[in-house]
């Protein structure tokens, strides 16, 4: 799960330097997030600097934004399968955070 994660994350950042807009959205932004898995594992990253330096390994005290979800569903977002709005939807993923973070999640995948 983790590498898959860290590939999505790479992904993220590329897109970013690719495109001029979505850098402009995320200009001055500074999040936190918490990818609570259902299976007890959890990681952190930060968004900053129009960029998510890295993948953390364990819970962070200060997340912005905390995603809940299971591994399956977390794969089937990075592969496109399912989409994050019917994700949530369903309730398969649940999501923490003002409305604004929420609809910037979705540029994630």
């Amino acid at each position: 799960m983790r590498g898959e994660i860290e590939g999505q994350i790479a992904r993220f950042n590329a897109r970013v330097q690719e495109d001029a807009k979505l850098r402009g959205e995320l200009q001055g932004l500074e999040k936190t997030v918490l990818l609570d898995l259902k299976d007890g594992t959890k990681y952190h990253f930060v968004l900053k600097d129009s960029r998510i330096d890295g993948l953390r390994d364990g819970p962070t005290g200060n997340a912005d934004i905390t995603i809940i979800a299971d591994a399956a569903t977390i794969r089937g977002l990075i592969s496109r399968e399912i989409g994050p709005m019917k994700a949530y939807a369903t309730g398969r993923l649940r999501i923490k955070g003002d409305l604004e973070d929420l609809l910037r999640f979705r540029k994630f995948f």
